[in-house]
């Protein structure tokens, strides 16, 4: 089984900035790394979240007032969907428990250093007081915690669940929302990497593996299947009823 996931086209991409700019217009929060963010943690769950619930819950009413034409709604559609199926197949988890010291997930983020957090302010897009909220992969993070409340009940942990480590990997995603040179941040690299220095290329390299791993960990918690008196019991090789996109064999038929 190859390893190397599947990429988007740089057409692609352009196209899902431009939609999402506009979208932008609707919604304030909607930008295409917020939204890569948003649509990542819907993957990252145990239950396959059905492409439209995913949508009105990462933009509302946004997507029909920006796209109301019929022949553009569609086109707009195939944008968001392209992006969307990358994601989903970065984070298949069959793939994931095939490799999982690989990192398969490609975020879509803007780039921020010294130099362009000083074009910024020189520019105006923001004080000197909120310099350091222009930091790699903030609003990335951002999107993908607020697909977590927008989508709270699926990721409520269940009773058994190692609750520690659940927090842990949600730890290495929030660090990306705190500003650069902060305490905040300076606290999160001590606590998690000791005398270890932590540069942002890693910080968003280990916050990837932690998206990765909790779509793994929500295999071992998923809500189980309640019983059914008709439902025949799934064929090794179908998918599982929990939802977790895992064949039956590798998921609650498993042993």
């Amino acid at each position: 089984m190859p390893l190397v996931p599947r990429q988007n086209t740089d057409a692609e991409v352009d196209a899902f900035a431009s939609l999402c700019q506009r979208l932008g217009g609707f919604d304030v929060r909607v930008s295409a790394e917020w939204a890569d963010g948003f649509l990542t943690a819907v993957h990252a769950g145990w239950r396959a979240v059905p492409f439209d619930e995913a949508l009105e819950a990462m933009c509302g009413d946004a997507f029909d007032r920006a796209c109301a034409d019929p022949e553009d709604r569609d086109r707009a559609l195939a944008v968001l969907r392209a992006r969307d199926a990358v994601l989903a197949d970065h984070l298949d988890p069959e793939w994931l428990l095939e490799a999982p010291d690989s990192l398969r997930l490609v975020p879509l983020m803007s780039p921020w250093d010294d130099e362009a957090r000083d074009e910024a302010v020189l520019r105006g897009w923001v004080t000197p007081e909120r310099r350091g909220e222009l930091a790699t992969g903030a609003v990335w993070a951002e999107g993908f915690l607020d697909a977590l409340d927008a989508f709270a009940a699926d990721w409520s942990l269940p009773p058994d669940a190692d609750a520690e480590a659940f927090g842990d990997l949600l730890a290495q995603v929030r660090a990306l929302t705190f500003d650069e040179g902060s305490a905040e941040l300076q606290a999160h690299v001590e606590q998690t990497y000791g005398e270890e220095r932590a540069d942002r290329e890693r910080l968003i390299d280990e916050a990837c593996f932690a998206v990765q791993d909790l779509r793994l960990w929500w295999l071992d918690h998923a809500p189980r299947p309640g019983t059914r008196r008709v439902a025949k019991t799934p064929g090794r090789n179908d998918p599982c009823p929990c939802g977790s996109g895992l064949k039956f064999k590798k998921c609650h038929g498993a042993g």
